[in-house]
C-alpha cells in the first residue's frame, strides 16, 4: 500500500467494514481496491466503506467503488458508504453522483442498518 492511504478492516456481524484514511488516487486505487476485495468472505452479506477520513480521491478511485459494487452485486452482496456531509470528498462524490448510485450514510450504523439481510 502506497503511504497515502491506509485501511483498517472490521467484521460487525455479518458486515465487513473497511474504514480507509488518506488519499486515493491512481497511483494507489487499484491496491486498495484489491485489499478490500480480498477482505470479503462469502458468509459476508455487505461491505461498509467508511471514507469519513478519506482526505482526497479521484476518478480512479470512483472507478474502484462502482467496479467493487459491481463485482459484490454479482455475488449476491451489497456495498454502503459513508460520508460524512463535512467530509472533504463529499462533494466530489455528489458530483459523482455517487452516493445516490452505491448508497451513502452519515455513520457506519446507520450504513449497516440500512443492509438487507
Amino acid at each position: 500500500m502506497t503511504p497515502y492511504a491506509d485501511i483498517r478492516f472490521e467484521t460487525i456481524g455479518r458486515v465487513i467494514v473497511a474504514r480507509l484514511e488518506g488519499e486515493i488516487d491512481m497511483s494507489n486505487a487499484g491496491e486498495v481496491g484489491a485489499a478490500i476485495t480480498g477482505r470479503v468472505t462469502s458468509d459476508a452479506v455487505a461491505v461498509v466503506l467508511d471514507l469519513g477520513a478519506v482526505e482526497y480521491l479521484d476518478s480512479a478511485a470512483i472507478h474502484v467503488v462502482f467496479e467493487l459494487r459491481e463485482r459484490l452485486s454479482r455475488r449476491g452482496q451489497e456495498l454502503r458508504l459513508v460520508v460524512p456531509s463535512g467530509s472533504p470528498i463529499a462533494t466530489t462524490l455528489h458530483y459523482a453522483d455517487v452516493p445516490r448510485a452505491v448508497g451513502a450514510a452519515e455513520t457506519v450504523t446507520a450504513a449497516i442498518a440500512d443492509v438487507e439481510y
